[in-house]
């Protein structure tokens, strides 16, 4: 999916104590008009930044070492919209700072859905389940684990399967 706009840019954070010159740099990522801040969990001295270029000035060895992690920074965040867009998962800003950040729902396995179906059925056993439901709901559980046993063999390498195709 397609977004109107994008833009990532990185700025300095102004501090609590104001007298501060050593500050954190952020990034503000914004897509169709949303943004969100991240920190980049990097500083820099405010006489050294230059805000129009959105890096450290040239000057030093640390400056040098600072934007070649922001250019990296900002590969990743255009790695993770890349990644997006080919997936045609919807791109908001929020969306890219939780990919980069970790905080992302992990997916479910097959075997961990079923048991809580299964413990959600057997908590309506005798009220909307009969015994005899739940009881075929669990061996339907350990059919489907022994399957998955026997495609995956010792060495954890799975069957191919010919699908006629």
């Amino acid at each position: 999916m397609l977004e109107k706009t994008f833009g990532l840019l990185f700025f300095l954070k102004q501090p609590q104590k104001k007298e501060e010159d050593n500050r954190f740099i952020y990034v503000k990522i914004t897509v169709d008009g949303k943004a969100v801040e991240l920190s980049t969990k990097r500083r820099c001295e405010q006489s050294r930044w230059n805000a129009h270029a959105g890096r450290a000035n040239r000057t030093k060895e640390a400056s040098k070492e600072l934007n070649q992690f922001l250019n990296c920074f900002e590969q990743q965040v255009f790695h993770v919209k890349r990644t997006l867009n080919y997936s045609d998962s919807a791109i908001s800003a929020q969306v890219i700072k939780d990919i980069l950040t970790g905080n992302i729902e992990k997916p479910k396995k097959i075997l961990e859905i079923f048991q809580q179906h299964n413990d959600q059925m057997k908590a309506l056993e005798g009220i909307d389940f009969a015994a005899g439901t739940i009881d075929r709901y669990h061996v339907s559980l350990e059919h489907t684990r022994a399957f998955i046993k026997w495609m995956y063999k010792a060495d954890d390498k799975p069957i191919k399967v010919n699908n006629g195709a």
